[in-house]
């Protein structure tokens, strides 16, 4: 008797702190969160974008790079093929995605693109493209040269490290330097699973150079997207599940200093800065739960949120689209641009609005 009540104590504290752990996840999630239509003027689906724009940056000239057909796990795919990148030119009133080629050098087949940033190099504008990229859910970095006029990316060098353990986003800072945020602290399916279960805050932004490699940014409970201002002195990253960006100030030897957190009031992902106001732009998850749950009957929303003002001591956060998922499913980047803003997502379509 005393053995078997010991065993049905066991049991229903399990089940109890499970039971918590869940409320947990779906209050971080914003589980319960209905959203309120809030549309854009003159929206309109972008064809030929129809398996995930996880990332989009635009070039000065108004030329959009796209990483697409992103495959993540626990998310799903409508890609059967590897991962793409296209442009699209914002100065083009026909705006109109192309697939940029790849060179030879490089393993097609394998390419599962995820972040992305680009570099223009002062000293004669050749134009870097950096890429996360999963071949077999792995985390590596890869650098091209972005050929304009050809359309095309030329492959220059794959880095792997360490401590680009769980590679989400990336800033480029250099020619071969950049900052990158890891989404996870273990690399193992299962435990990363675990990872918000148990409340655990153990992501990280790391600095890469060819000189040295080194964390420069912890304690986040899931790193996300990344940016820097329009001057470099100050990096943005995204904790996600803390529904916050935090803003880290740049020093000369490339460390971060943090100097606050911003709340967004919603799970962002990817970070877009204005380089004319330095205002920040993100595709957010207003309900991840949904997300998560893949439900066709409750599809995941869309949300963007825009910061203005983020280095004053009130910055203004405020919604500028929201749609329930009837349009737009798990936005994950808007990138703004002549009055035009681009709204990318995870596994489902892209969109083009009007701002004005």
């Amino acid at each position: 008797m005393g053995k078997l009540l010991t065993v049905s104590l066991v049991v229903a504290a399990v089940a109890i702190l499970l039971g918590e752990r869940v409320l947990y996840l779906r209050r971080i999630t914003l589980a319960s969160r209905e959203l309120n239509q809030n549309h854009l003027p003159n929206c309109v689906l972008i064809k030929g974008l129809g398996c995930g724009s996880e990332d989009i940056t635009i070039l000065p000239n108004g030329l959009a790079l796209i990483s697409t057909g992103l495959k993540y796990p626990g998310m799903p795919s409508f890609s059967d093929g590897p991962g793409k990148i296209y442009s699209m030119d914002l100065e083009d009133s026909r705006m109109r995605p192309a697939e940029l080629r790849m060179a030879r050098n490089f393993d097609m087949d394998s390419f599962n693109p995820h972040g992305i940033s680009t570099y223009i190099d002062p000293t004669d504008n050749t134009i870097y493209l950096f890429v996360v990229n999963h071949p077999e859910h792995k985390s590596q970095v890869e650098i091209f040269k972005f050929i304009e006029e050809e359309n095309t990316l030329v492959h220059v060098k794959t880095i792997k490290h360490a401590l680009l353990s769980s590679v989400n986003d990336i800033v480029a800072v250099g020619p071969e330097s950049f900052y990158a945020t890891n989404d996870h602290y273990f690399t193992q399916h299962i435990l990363q699973q675990v990872e918000p279960l148990l409340s655990l805050a153990w992501c990280t932004v790391v600095f890469y150079s060819p000189q040295q490699v080194r964390v420069v940014s912890e304690d986040f409970s899931s790193a996300n997207g990344i940016n820097i201002s329009p001057d470099k002195r100050h990096v943005y990253a995204m904790d996600i599940l803390n529904h916050s960006v935090r803003v880290l100030e740049r020093k000369e030897d490339n460390s971060l200093v943090s100097l606050k957190s911003v709340s967004v009031g919603s799970l962002c992902d990817n970070i877009e800065v204005d380089q004319s106001t330095g205002d920040l732009w993100m595709g957010c998850h207003p309900n991840a739960w949904r997300l998560l749950m893949s439900d066709p009957e409750h599809p995941a929303g869309s949300e963007v949120i825009h910061v203005q003002d983020i280095l004053s001591e009130q910055p203004t956060v405020r919604q500028v689209y929201a749609d329930d998922g009837s349009v737009l499913i798990g936005s994950s980047v808007a990138a703004p641009y002549g009055g035009k803003l681009l709204i990318g997502t995870v596994f489902h379509k892209a969109l083009r609005c009007d701002l004005n």
